[in-house]
C-alpha cells in the first residue's frame, strides 16, 4: 500500500496550494459564522458540508494546548468528524511501546492524525509509519497551522483595493459585523494576495518553531522578513537548509539587531522567549533577550511603519511585548487566535493529508 501524503511544514505546499488553503479557509469561515450565532430554537439554517462524517481524528497532544486543541475540536465538529482528544495522561507516546509501533496501531485505529508533539523527530516518526494522514500541529521545528492563521488575518486586515468581507467569531468584536451575504453555497470569497509583496515583516526574538515556518513561507509569496535572533540562538541547520532550497534566504535579513530587524516593518512579530521545557534557561535567556521587548518606543527608534500592526501566537508574557502594544490599536492577536480555528478547518477538509480522506473532488488543489 502506498505511503499517505503528510503535512509537516508549510514548506511541503506549493505558493499555489498555500493560496488555495488560504482562500477555502476564508470561504469557511464566511459560510460558518452565521451559523454559529445566536438564534431562535428551531429555527432553520444550512450547515457547512459533513465532509468528515463518519471520520474520526486523533489529536495527539504532548503538549498543553489552549488555541490549538479548541480550534481543532470544534473544527472537526463543525465538518461532521469526531476529534479524539489523546494527551499524554492518556497516551504517552514511545512509552512501553515505541513510537514506531503506536503509530502503526493508532493509524490502523482512526482515519487521520493531528499531532502537537515535543521534538520534531517524533512526527517525524509518527509520519514515516502511520497508515494514515498526519498534520503537524506543532514540533520543536515546525507550527505550519500557526502561520496559515497568520497570514489569513493579514489577508483581512491589510489594506487592500478589494478587502475580503470579514468578521471575528467574537460577536462582541468592536467595529465587525457579519456579512449579509455570508450564506452556504456562495464561492470563495477573493483574498487579495498582492497585499503581502513588498510587505516587510520583522521577527524579534528566538528562533522558535514559528519563525521557521515563517521563514519558509512569507518569502515565497513576495515579503520580505528581517529577523532579530541572538547569537547564542541560532536557525537549526535543518530548517535553514529547507530556506535556502526553497530560495527563502534571497528575502531574508539576519542579525542580532532588534533595531535593524524594525527597519520599515509593516508588522512585527514576536513569541515566547521560553518554551516549554526550557524552563531551567529561562535566567539566562532573559538575559540574553533583553532589548528584544517590542515596544513604541522601539520600533520608532527602529523606524517602524507608521501603521506597523502586530502578531504574537499566545500565551504572551509581558517581557516579549509591553501591554500599550499588546492590548492598543496596533494589536491583531486576538482575530489571529480566532483565525486558527478556520484555517485548521480547511487544512482538514482540504490540504493534500486529508484532502484524500474527504475526497474533496469539487475543489482544485494542484
Amino acid at each position: 500500500m502506498a505511503s499517505p501524503p503528510h503535512l509537516l511544514t508549510l514548506a511541503d505546499l506549493s505558493v499555489k496550494q498555500l493560496k488555495s488553503s488560504l482562500t477555502h479557509a476564508a470561504y469557511l469561515k464566511r459560510v460558518s459564522l452565521p451559523i454559529l450565532q445566536p438564534r431562535p430554537h428551531g429555527s432553520y439554517t444550512l450547515f457547512p458540508p459533513k465532509t468528515l462524517s463518519d471520520k474520526t481524528i486523533a489529536l495527539l497532544f504532548s503538549k498543553r494546548s489552549t488555541r490549538t486543541r479548541l480550534s481543532a475540536e470544534s473544527a472537526a465538529h463543525l465538518l461532521g468528524g469526531h476529534p479524539m482528544f489523546l494527551s499524554s495522561a492518556d497516551i504517552q507516546l514511545g512509552v512501553n511501546e515505541s513510537l514506531q509501533d503506536s503509530a502503526r496501531v493508532i493509524g490502523g485505529l482512526v482515519d487521520g492524525v493531528f499531532a502537537r508533539v515535543g521534538d520534531h523527530s517524533e512526527i517525524v516518526t509518527l509520519a514515516q509509519h502511520s497508515p494514515v494522514p498526519v498534520l503537524n500541529a506543532l514540533s520543536s521545528l515546525w507550527h505550519p497551522t500557526q502561520i496559515l492563521a497568520d497570514l489569513l488575518t493579514l489577508l483581512e486586515h491589510l489594506p487592500s483595493p478589494d478587502p475580503l468581507p470579514t468578521a471575528p467569531i467574537s460577536s462582541i468584536s468592536p467595529g465587525h459585523s457579519i456579512p449579509a451575504d455570508a450564506v452556504p453555497g456562495d464561492l470563495p470569497p477573493k483574498l487579495d494576495f498582492d497585499v503581502l509583496k513588498g510587505l516587510t515583516i520583522s521577527w524579534l526574538g528566538d528562533s522558535t518553531n514559528v519563525l521557521h515556518d515563517m521563514l519558509v513561507t512569507y518569502p515565497r509569496l513576495g515579503a520580505k522578513v528581517r529577523v532579530a535572533v541572538p547569537k547564542e540562538y541560532p536557525c537549526p541547520g535543518e530548517v535553514w537548509d529547507r530556506v535556502v532550497q526553497l530560495g527563502c534566504d534571497k528575502g531574508i535579513d539576519w542579525s542580532d539587531d532588534p533595531l535593524r530587524a524594525v527597519e520599515g516593518a509593516d508588522i512585527v512579530v514576536t513569541d515566547t522567549w521560553v518554551s516549554m521545557g526550557q524552563e531551567s534557561e529561562k535566567a539566562a535567556r532573559l538575559r540574553a533577550f533583553a532589548g528584544y521587548q517590542v515596544t513604541e518606543a522601539l520600533c520608532k527608534q527602529g523606524g517602524a511603519a507608521e501603521d506597523w500592526k502586530f502578531l504574537h501566537c499566545l500565551p504572551r508574557k509581558p517581557d516579549e511585548v509591553d501591554d500599550g502594544v499588546f492590548y492598543g490599536k496596533r494589536s491583531l492577536v486576538w482575530e489571529e487566535a480566532e483565525n486558527r480555528k478556520w484555517t485548521i478547518m480547511a487544512l482538514f477538509e482540504y490540504v493534500p493529508p486529508f484532502f484524500l480522506l474527504v475526497g474533496c473532488a469539487s475543489w482544485s488543489w494542484s
